[in-house]
């Protein structure tokens, strides 16, 4: 399993309908609102590297008013 961290900015004051949106799609295990650089913190889980990127092109960025991503991927050990 492959976890991954996605910050991302969005338009001010979509923040509430793209939590919701996001909390609907598969592989999300959580999202946080947060202050500062970035608007939110979502965390991904999936079988591989692939499909994180799968989930990040095609159905995050592809959010109405998410202006921005940033991914990280856990390093497995």
């Amino acid at each position: 399993m492959t976890d991954a961290y996605v910050m991302l900015n969005c338009e001010l004051g979509a923040e509430s309908e793209i939590i919701e949106q996001l909390k609907g799609l598969d592989n999300v295990v959580d999202v946080f609102e947060t202050i500062g650089t970035y608007d939110m913190l979502v965390k991904l889980q999936a079988e591989n590297f692939e499909k994180i990127r799968e989930i990040v092109s095609w159905n995050i960025q592809k959010l109405k008013n998410v202006r921005s991503t940033a991914t990280l991927i856990k390093k497995d050990n």
